[in-house]
């Protein structure tokens, strides 16, 4: 039986005697905001896109509000904020070149493989201005 700590005692709580039939119980601690930001670079990096440096901050200031959050889960939370953030990158690129026209709509491999701050501000701004 796998789970963080919280939900886990709440779910022993409900079977009398349970917690004892487990002979191990090993707490992971969460892992610190720079470590997640360095999780998501690697996830960047595996996944061949490039997160300009000043991008960081605004992840980081994202993780950080995250994790104060219910339902924060670590290196999970980040993976579902770089889905969003390519998602966000890949409508900039897309309003960019195919719907302004910039360059005659022609946009080279590194707009397709950027995420820029810009793409981690509207989660950071989903945060603040949540109902």
């Amino acid at each position: 039986v796998a789970g963080y700590k919280d939900r886990m005692d709440k779910f022993f709580s409900y079977i009398p005697g349970m917690m004892s039939r487990i002979g191990n119980h090993i707490d992971f601690p969460n892992y610190e905001a720079e470590e997640l930001v360095a999780i998501a670079n690697v996830m960047a990096r595996d996944l061949e896109y490039d997160i300009d440096q000043d991008a960081f901050p605004v992840f980081k200031e994202y993780i950080e509000r995250r994790m104060d959050l219910p339902y924060f889960s670590n290196a999970r939370t980040v993976r579902n904020a770089m889905d969003r953030a390519r998602m966000n990158a890949a409508i900039r690129t897309f309003e960019k070149f195919a719907i302004e026209g910039v360059n005659g709509g022609v946009c080279t491999v590194d707009d397709l493989k950027c995420i820029r701050k810009e793409d981690f501000q509207v989660l950071a701004d989903d945060i603040v201005y949540a109902d």
